[in-house]
């Protein structure tokens, strides 16, 4: 009998330590080496989902939607896409602006206490989580379009670094409430983004590439080496390349960056936003191959989406085959700023069409995909 319970004692051993990688995956070099099991699993999802296609992702997709808000319908499943096509996207983007100054509500009156639960529902529901950080400006208090040069003074040594550093201390409380089931749920954050246009504290002309990439390091390592968050996938996602960008101008290091994204949408000039698409995201990949990472559409869209049959005729030709593990749509706000159809919309039946082509993947989809 005792040699039976130790029997079935090593066969439990043997299968729970069973390793996630293989011959087709294999293990990656992560920033974190103490990174959750949880977060392991997501980047190997990440990886199988590329490999069948790509998960569809929106911003704010529980929170609000056109004429509707999450606080009136705690009890129900409620998305614009579900009352499309009763099914969840399954990238669901949130932001953390306004956290660092201890607000209870983020830039867009999310309450925080509310995203946390629509986060853990949505990890629940076996949907991916992907968080950005509009984070105010730490010299002037502007918002994050305020482009008052301030990096330089958060970095170590700075006139704001104390104030950095309490802004850090705030996102990582969050980051570690995030759990369910006492297991934390793996996040892909996505800071500092679009650094190569001017419009943000951060961006091109408001500090300098060596600032910048001090900053993220920086961040990483209080993160990480501080605040011992565990349960991030950091990813890197300029905004579309002019003809004189350089994708990695600003790039961290492969040390300090899990996957590589790119932000393009699509400003009513279809051909040129084709055209930005298609070789953008030929270079994201070009880098994400050459360096063993993965790689997105990090953020895109098509403002109140006029454009006739967009998502069947511009989008998805463009990153059909392109190997992209995810693309996000920004959010919808209301009939003036949205990028969704949602249910009576003139581009409904097209997303419709979309979401049957054979490479769009929402949450049922990617549910039947197990690292």
């Amino acid at each position: 009998m005792f040699r039976k319970i130790i029997s079935i004692v090593l066969v439990f051993t043997m299968l729970s330590c069973k390793s996630i990688y293989t011959s087709d995956y294999k293990k990656p070099n992560l920033v974190d080496n103490k990174i959750s099991e949880s977060s392991k699993l997501l980047r190997k999802k990440l990886f199988l989902i590329s490999k069948k296609g790509f998960a569809i992702g929106h911003q704010d997709c529980t929170s609000y939607g056109m004429g509707w808000n999450k606080a009136d319908y705690l009890d129900v499943e409620k998305s614009d896409v579900f009352d499309m096509i009763e099914d969840q996207p399954s990238v669901y983007g949130f932001d953390i602006g306004w956290i660092e100054k201890g607000s209870d509500i983020n830039l867009d009156s999310v309450p925080f206490d509310l995203m946390r639960n629509l986060i853990i529902d949505a990890h629940k529901k076996g949907g991916i989580i992907t968080i950005s950080w509009h984070a105010d400006n730490p010299v002037s208090s502007g918002d994050s379009w305020d482009q008052t040069p301030a990096v330089a003074n958060i970095l170590e040594g700075g006139v704001h670094r104390e104030k950095y550093e309490l802004w850090i201390g705030r996102v990582a409380s969050f980051f570690k409430s995030l759990k369910y089931n006492d297991t934390e749920i793996p996040i892909i954050f996505r800071p500092f983004h679009e650094m190569n246009g001017s419009w943000f504290w951060w961006g091109k002309g408001n500090c300098t590439t060596t600032e910048y990439k001090t900053l993220w390091h920086q961040t990483v390592e209080l993160l990480r080496d501080k605040h011992s968050v565990n349960n991030l996938l950091y990813t890197y996602s300029p905004n579309k390349l002019n003809p004189d960008d350089n994708y990695m101008t600003y790039y961290p290091g492969d040390d300090f960056v899990d996957i590589l994204g790119s932000d393009i949408y699509d400003f009513n000039n279809t051909e040129e936003y084709i055209n930005s698409v298609v070789n953008d995201l030929a270079i994201v990949k070009s880098y994400a191959t050459e360096k063993g990472k993965l790689f997105a559409f990090t953020e895109t869209g098509l403002e109140k989406i006029p454009t006739t049959n967009w998502f069947t005729e511009v989008l998805y030709p463009s990153i059909k085959d392109s190997g992209i593990s995810w693309i996000l749509f920004w959010r919808n706000h209301d009939e003036k700023h949205h990028y969704m159809p949602y249910k009576g919309h003139t581009n409904e039946l097209d997303f419709k069409k979309f979401k049957a082509l054979p490479e769009t993947l929402f949450l049922k989809d990617i549910n039947l995909i197990n690292p």
